[in-house]
């Protein structure tokens, strides 16, 4: 009681310059977590001496003890204390944590978190500690990430710009990690411009490489590159939408009109939620891929080391469900021993497919309230959309399986049992579309099997989709107005529903300039790359337009030209359709009037 009004009475003699202090707690907190930061990238990325480790050591402990500071006094500001310290409660729980360990240690000589790790049976506790500690600075910086996210609205940028932009300084940030020593298993620099491949490689999930992941990167590297990845894939701007919600200043209605395009939400309202849900059936399905990708390791010897298993799950996992096609081991899945773990492969395969779904059509079959809704009113049936992604996956994988299975079970798939060339076919069927895995020789595929993978490449991954290309819907409506055209039907019919015309010039122009584009960079390749055939340039655009990931083997070897014409081609592929998409879903202006209608002669 006594406790409590001497704290009101503080409270009422420091309320007139509350704003004021917490004002320059936000301003100075950004600065040296900023600070915190950046000396960990060079702990991290540098080979750092002993002088400079103490200095480090130092910062670290300098920056943590402001923060304790700010901790207090944000307790001491607060309204209601006890709910905040529940909000921020890994914060306080490190906090109380170093504040305990440093006093036992100063006044007993006796490491709190050492003998915890003892009774907890934890070995490198300490190790773990440490990393507990650069996360909440990485932290810090994660919710003012929140915070610019919440404040979107206030910028006067078109979705498309922001879209374009979030993807550019990826890219940047992933690059500049990428050349620090660190990152490499020499120890030496890697250059830039391989470094800016590599970054617009792994942001725009592609899987194209210059270098060999698995021997060229060190963990540090490859962690890097499975963030990049990671972001990637689920859009980073989809993440700050996850930072301002952490932050709990929520989204405001530009950005959720740019999420509701991105994710092809119903409405507005949808939108944020929609993301809540992408972002936990995204972390359960990793989650439940790396499971199962670590029991597959235990008939490859060449994966040893637990800790190995460990690391290899998550990476091929999260590659595998972004479809980037990122693989720690030299060859891809084609390494020895690997091309053979028929069930590493089929779990593989089937991270690819629930990645290339869409997260709307996942939603649909898998949300709890969508099926408790069928399951009430049987009335209610699967969306128009879903159905469509899930027979037009269907047919492309079977279709694809056929051809590869045809054409390769006498060529790259002849040293394989029965149940392999199955699996083989299978699985090249599922990653051509825009996974980029390989369990054959891809530069050894017959002519008919290259120029359909081609195909299936450019079409690509469902709409609303980690995965590349036109999209399937997109070609779905083309075939079906194609196919109206021809038997003189007036309208575009689907599933009991009309099409709307303007969704089919909308997946017409898609489709055009992607041709387009590609056309270009073939063009380009043929004039930079006279050495090479036109049809492995011409599966290395399209490739890397439709971030599908897959070569026959010249991406390396590719002039300064030809890879930046590759680096475009990736950039553009990821982010200028879904640009298109973010353009073409603004409202445009509607006129009353019409002309008379023309006759043209075609054909």
């Amino acid at each position: 009681m006594i406790f409590q009004e001497i704290r009101e009475k503080v409270k009422l003699f420091i309320y007139d310059s509350r704003d004021i202090v917490l004002k320059l707690f936000r301003i100075s907190s950004v600065i040296v977590a900023l600070i915190a930061v950046l000396s960990i990238l060079y702990f991290h990325g540098f080979n750092i001496t002993s002088e400079e480790n103490k200095v480090i050591t130092i910062i670290l402990r300098v920056a943590f003890g402001y923060f304790v500071i700010k901790y207090l006094v944000r307790l001491l500001f607060s309204l209601q204390p006890l709910k905040d310290f529940k909000n921020s409660l890994f914060e306080g729980v490190l906090i109380l944590l170093v504040v305990l360990n440093a006093s036992f240690a100063f006044l007993f000589d006796w490491e709190l978190i050492h003998h915890l790790g003892q009774f907890l049976n934890i070995e490198n506790i300490n190790w773990f500690f440490a990393v507990g500690i650069q996360l909440y600075f990485v932290l810090i910086l994660v919710n003012e990430v929140g915070r610019a996210g919440s404040r979107l609205s206030s910028f006067n940028l078109s979705p498309p710009a922001m879209l374009i932009g979030s993807f550019f300084i990826l890219i940047l940030f992933g690059s500049g990690l990428l050349v620090l020593p660190e990152m490499t298993s020499s120890g030496e620099s890697m250059p830039y411009f391989d470094a800016l491949f590599t970054s617009i490689s792994a942001s725009c999930v592609t899987g194209l490489i210059v270098v060999d992941t698995a021997t060229y990167f060190s963990l540090k590297g490859q962690m890097v590159i499975m963030l990049l990845i990671q972001l990637g894939g689920l859009n980073i701007i989809s993440f700050a939408s996850v930072f301002a919600l952490i932050a709990r200043r929520g989204i405001g209605l530009k950005h959720q009109s740019m999420l509701q395009e991105s994710l092809n939400a119903e409405s507005l309202s949808a939108s944020s939620s929609l993301f809540r849900q992408i972002f936990l059936f995204s972390m359960l399905i990793e989650i439940a891929g790396a499971v199962l990708i670590f029991f597959s390791w235990k008939d490859i010897p060449e994966v040893g080391a637990t800790s190995d298993k460990i690391f290899y799950s998550i990476f091929h996992s999260i590659s595998a469900f972004n479809n980037a096609g990122f693989s720690v081991f030299s060859n891809g899945l084609f390494e020895e021993g690997v091309r053979n773990a028929y069930t590493l492969h089929l779990v593989i395969a089937l991270l690819i497919i629930l990645g290339g779904i869409g997260f709307t059509t996942m939603r649909d079959l898998f949300s709890f309230s969508r099926i408790k809704e069928r399951y009430q009113k049987s009335w209610r049936s699967l969306r128009i959309d879903t159905k469509l992604s899930l027979y037009s996956a269907a047919i492309l994988i079977l279709s694809g399986f056929v051809v590869f299975y045809v054409f390769e079970v006498n060529n790259t798939l002849k040293d394989a049992s029965i149940w392999g060339q199955v699996v083989g076919a299978l699985f090249q069927s599922v990653t051509t579309r825009t996974a980029g895995f390989n369990t054959v020789d891809v530069g050894a595929l017959a002519k008919p099997a290259l120029i359909f993978s081609i195909f299936l490449m450019f079409i690509g991954a469902s709409p609303g989709s980690t995965g590349g290309g036109i999209k399937t819907n997109t070609f779905a409506i083309i075939i079906l107005g194609a196919w109206s055209t021809a038997r003189g039907k007036p309208r575009l019919e689907l599933f009991k529903r009309t099409i709307p015309y303007d969704l089919l010039n909308k997946a017409f122009l898609i489709f055009f300039i992607s041709i387009c584009f590609i056309a270009l960079g073939i063009f380009g390749l043929a004039i930079s790359e006279p050495d090479k055939s036109l049809i492995a340039l011409s599966y290395e655009e399209v490739s890397a337009f439709c971030t599908a990931g897959l070569s026959t083997g010249i991406t390396a070897d590719l002039s300064t030209t030809g890879r930046v014409i590759i680096m475009l081609s990736m950039f553009l592929g990821r982010v200028g359709i879904l640009s298109l998409a973010f353009a073409l879903g603004r409202n445009t202006k509607v006129h009353d009037y019409k002309y008379p209608k023309a006759s043209l002669l075609i054909g």
